[in-house]
């Protein structure tokens, strides 16, 4: 058995594709349209990990998704979560929970699919802004 992807699904797929690739990230693999079935697949993945994808499934026919906390998160591990975070937050992405621990932050892309960022190795110390910063909405 092998790990090959979660899909999510997505409302607007140049947001999705700007806040997963441009913002957090992650590189397109491969895309599918499918005409028939009225729906395009983006395949996913970090740079350097293509094992662990994420399949953007965009229905061409509009759809309001609601918040599905059911769900749960994605999660990846990053090399400097301080850094990570200010791209992020450059990028204009909220970041919902801060790294006030040099450990661990949550963002949500467009659909509010939550994202959980993970410092590689050990936690970084404490640094402004993020130690004390508040959580904004929730994750």
């Amino acid at each position: 058995m092998k790990y090959l992807h979660t899909m999510v699904r997505v409302s607007d797929l140049d947001a999705s594709l700007d806040f997963y690739c441009n913002k957090l990230g992650l590189v397109e693999l491969r895309r599918k349209e499918v005409p028939q079935g009225r729906f395009t697949l983006v395949f996913l993945a970090a740079p350097n990990d293509h094992d662990a994808q994420i399949e953007l499934t965009h229905n061409w026919d509009p759809e309001d998704y609601q918040e599905g906390r059911n769900f749960g998160h994605l999660a990846y591990r990053v090399d400097n979560i301080y850094q990570t975070c200010q791209r992020l937050l450059d990028g204009g992405v909220t970041i919902n929970r801060p790294p006030r621990d040099g450990h661990m932050a949550f963002v949500r892309s467009p659909d509010n699919i939550s994202i959980e960022l993970l410092q590689k190795g050990d936690a970084l110390a404490p640094a402004e802004p993020w130690a004390s910063m508040s959580n904004t909405g929730h994750w």
